[in-house]
């Protein structure tokens, strides 16, 4: 694979976007190319304690979404198919023709952009505690609406861990956290982040989807709720559905020693079936 320099923090390969902003992307491991796409207003840094596992046998590429990390902001609106875009822009870039694709939370939904729009890109597809949006998905509940909503960001801070871990896993893991949100965001791309999650709505375009998928979500989920794993897996064309029992929102984390396996078993068997 290559990569090119083509803008933003020097060192950092960057891949500039038929829009001009400059898409900053990180390759490690070593192996057939896997993409990892994070969650809603995060960083490459989502995937920071969990890449490693795929190494073995892969090598991880993620980027940093237009507005976060060493990526350039979006000089117009911000939405999941233009993230889906930066992902192939990234991926031209280092000269990779077809890859698998495993996106968590706002990366599903980015995902799903991706396979359905590229379906010649995706060898692979891993959609995880993720919605297909719109008004087919089940939306969180007002009481979690709520408890984010409130001015002081320390309660939401703690709402978040909630949402995102048991408190068996925050009792004996202190921190950082790295799936909080990008701290450096502008409020801008902050807002914008927010919107393009909100206006998902990739319905329709589910049954084009045709690489091999798995839909994986933690079946005490209740900040993307469960019940949008079904959905996902119903709609797309042979995917299989897996839930994590006892797992909350960051199931790829908490629950590293049974997802990631998962994954990498899905991608070595059920892929190759149709290969």
């Amino acid at each position: 694979m290559k990569g090119s320099r083509s803008g933003g923090t020097p060192h950092v390969p960057h891949a500039t976007a038929p829009d001009g902003v400059a898409i900053a992307y990180q390759v490690r491991g070593g192996g057939d190319p896997l993409v990892l796409l994070s969650g809603q207003a995060n960083s490459h840094e989502w995937w920071d304690d969990v890449r490693e596992d795929f190494h073995g046998s892969r090598t991880t590429i993620t980027l940093d979404y237009r507005g976060t990390g060493d990526s350039g902001e979006s000089p117009s609106t911000y939405s999941t198919r233009r993230f889906a875009e930066d992902v192939i822009t990234v991926l031209d870039d280092l000269g990779v023709d077809r890859a698998d694709v495993y996106g968590t939370s706002m990366g599903g939904r980015v995902a799903q952009w991706v396979a359905a729009l590229h379906p010649s890109r995706v060898r692979g597809l891993v959609l995880g505690c993720t919605s297909p949006g719109g008004r087919h998905g089940f939306e969180r509940s007002d009481e979690v609406r709520r408890t984010l909503a409130v001015p002081d960001a320390a309660k939401v801070r703690l709402a978040l861990l909630d949402l995102m871990y048991t408190p068996e896993w925050l009792a004996t893991h202190p921190g950082p956290y790295r799936t909080l949100g990008d701290r450096g965001m502008s409020p801008r791309a902050r807002r914008g982040h927010l919107a393009a999650s909100n206006l998902h709505d990739a319905w329709d375009a589910l049954p084009d989807i045709s690489a091999p998928t798995l839909v994986v979500h933690g079946d005490a989920d209740s900040f993307n709720p469960t019940a949008n794993a079904p959905l996902l897996a119903d709609r797309i064309p042979g995917a299989r559905l897996v839930l994590v029992p006892g797992a909350r929102h960051a199931y790829f984390e908490e629950f590293r020693a049974t997802a990631s396996p998962l994954v990498l078993d899905f991608l070595d068997h059920a892929v190759s079936e149709v290969d």
